[in-house]
């Protein structure tokens, strides 16, 4: 199956000499969501305005479904949607009537109940009588969304759809993205949060200074860009591992003053972990930092607030739970760690300030 768009040895050269895109080759298939990644000033925007036929390419040749934008644009912009960073409303107009004028410019018929029912899918019925000029900046985003699609194009380019709105607007658009996916339509997302490359898209491709640096399948990019680690600067030096420690992944580092544990941040490697935890012994009853005792269900000291448990609750709200399982694993181990106290002391003291609120 052709791709539904083929960029080509694309070039974006400004006067000045600036290079924004060099050469850049990529294809999007039909149907899928392909979110590009990149720093500020990589291109991203650019190829977006490139493919769309709101800036000028320099050299290349761009295909949508087969359209050449250059000499078929009409046909290749009839299908394609697109929701820009900055909002560009007509402010004195109201909902309802922007969105049905931007299906009109598309040569598309009017339909009232699409439009209802895209309108009621972006919470946007309720103010459809509202001119924009009074909406907040998160309904104004919504607005923008219902515009790009109100000509039910085949092909929706969001740039950075998330910058700046809320949560509920960010769940109602992945919810969007999802049925649009499902309609058979083609999505292209550019951000600079790998979590939602990794929430919503089917491929990712990276870009940096205006070239394509990497294209790859979602799982595979993520298995090679997971991998997280955890360094602990001791008190003492230690001269080796202990026996105790020989079946997790760690490494002295510096002479023996730092201890580093590598692993994957992948929710397979979690649950590893979590289940290697569950098969070690179980923690003692007492607080391994000041020997308070502890409740059989207790989790961190109520004296001292130190990690005591192994197992700590996977709270969904805990913003950084893959640290919060390393470093639970080595508090256990270190406090099975009778022989080098001091080294115990300092792992379980580092390790508090990583501890979730």
């Amino acid at each position: 199956m052709p791709p539904m768009i083929s960029v080509a040895a694309v070039t974006k050269r400004y006067k000045s000499g600036l290079v924004a895109l060099d050469a850049v080759d990529l294809e999007i298939a039909k149907g899928e969501i392909f979110a590009l990644l990149g720093p500020n000033g990589a291109g991203k925007t650019t190829l977006i305005g490139v493919i769309c036929g709101t800036v000028s390419m320099t050299a290349g040749r761009i295909l949508i479904d087969g359209h050449d934008i250059v000499r078929d644009y009409r046909a290749a912009r009839r299908i394609v949607g697109l929701v820009p960073q900055e909002i560009a409303l007509d402010i004195f107009s109201t909902v309802l009537n922007s969105v049905s004028y931007s299906r009109r410019l598309f040569g598309r018929a009017a339909d009232p109940a699409y439009i209802e029912r895209l309108l009621r899918d972006l919470s946007l019925w309720d103010k459809r009588d509202t001119r924009i000029v009074e909406l907040s900046g998160g309904m104004k985003r919504r607005t923008m969304i219902a515009k790009a699609l109100s000509h039910e194009p085949d092909v929706l380019f969001l740039d950075e759809p998330t910058a700046g709105v809320d949560v509920n607007l960010r769940r109602d658009m992945w919810t969007l993205v999802r049925r649009l996916r499902a309609e058979g339509v083609t999505v292209i997302l550019t951000t600079h949060y790998i979590e939602e490359a990794e929430e919503m898209a089917d491929r990712v491709g990276v870009i940096n200074d205006g070239r394509i640096v990497l294209v790859d399948e979602k799982a595979a990019l993520m298995r090679k860009l997971g991998k997280r680690r955890l360094t602990l600067a001791l008190q003492e030096p230690l001269p080796a591992l202990p026996k105790e420690l020989a079946g997790w992944p760690l490494e002295l580092e510096d002479g023996g003053r730092r201890l580093s544990y590598r692993f994957d941040a992948s929710a397979e490697a979690l649950e590893t972990a979590i289940s290697q935890l569950d098969r070690a012994p179980p923690a003692p009853d007492a607080c391994p930092l000041c020997g308070a005792p502890l409740h059989p269900e207790q989790e961190w000291c109520l004296r001292c607030g130190a990690a005591a448990r192994t197992r700590l609750a996977m709270s969904s709200n805990w913003k950084r739970p893959v640290i919060a399982v390393a470093t639970t694993g080595i508090l256990r181990m270190a406090s099975r760690f009778c022989r080098y106290g001091a080294a115990r002391r300092t792992i379980i003291g580092k390790c508090r300030s990583l501890a979730p609120s």
